[in-house]
């Protein structure tokens, strides 16, 4: 099956739109054009029938993979495109889907695994990266990524870059989690909540073959 090409943007909102529930965040789109933006729209389908949605990527079948909040917790769901149409939500399974907290799921494009960003029982200390596995169409347990992705502090939102080559991630780490043998002076503390590693998050990358090389592999679904 040809991948199919999605040039646009794709976005959260909790804006107000006719058929959607009010105080919602649901999926949204921008449709690039050779003069400029489309207008924007909800995503039609699945995606947006029900709770808060939090976060969508597409497979390069079409695939939509995104998280919502329509059971109990953040959970992460698949809707499949079939002759054109998305097909109703499905849960990625127990092993995905086992209490964990999960906010952002990233999909690859040959839908070989999945990238998560989830508050779990293993964290190294707040939120994760994690990666789970497709074993022809059941997905693994999903494993921490560890260093030096992830940290004592909030390490979050993976995304592939367009050319394949980066795991992007969004990361909190610096000030507020190092480890000090003694306190800091006033003088310390101004210069380093002014600076870049202040806690307040910035965007990192890493070579998605390292990534994978390195990662845990389940030997079990």
């Amino acid at each position: 099956m040809p991948a199919v090409v999605l040039l646009g943007l794709y976005f959260v909102s909790d804006r107000p739109a006719p058929g959607l529930e009010p105080n919602r965040f649901h999926a949204w789109a921008v449709d690039r054009t050779a003069t400029g933006w489309s207008r924007l729209r909800p995503l039609q389908g699945p995606v947006n029938e029900k709770g808060n949605t939090e976060f969508v990527s597409f497979a390069g079948n079409g695939n939509l993979y995104f998280t919502s909040d329509r059971g109990n917790s953040f959970d992460v769901y698949c809707s499949r495109l079939v002759n054109g149409k998305y097909q109703p939500a499905e849960s990625l399974g127990a092993a995905i889907n086992d209490g964990r907290y999960t906010i952002e799921a990233f999909v690859a494009p040959d839908e070989s695994y999945l990238l998560l960003g989830s508050f779990a029982r293993d964290s190294l200390g707040n939120a994760d990266v994690y990666i789970s596995y497709n074993h022809a169409g059941t997905w693994s347990k999903p494993v921490n990524l560890g260093p030096p992705i992830n940290t004592r502090a909030r390490d979050y939102s993976p995304r592939i870059s367009p050319d394949g080559k980066y795991l992007l991630f969004s990361s909190e780490r610096g000030f507020p989690t190092e480890k000090r043998d003694q306190p800091v002076t006033y003088r310390e503390f101004l210069e380093r909540v002014r600076g870049t590693m202040n806690g307040l998050g910035n965007i990192y990358r890493i070579p998605i073959e390292d990534v994978l090389r390195n990662a845990p592999v389940p030997s079990e679904p």
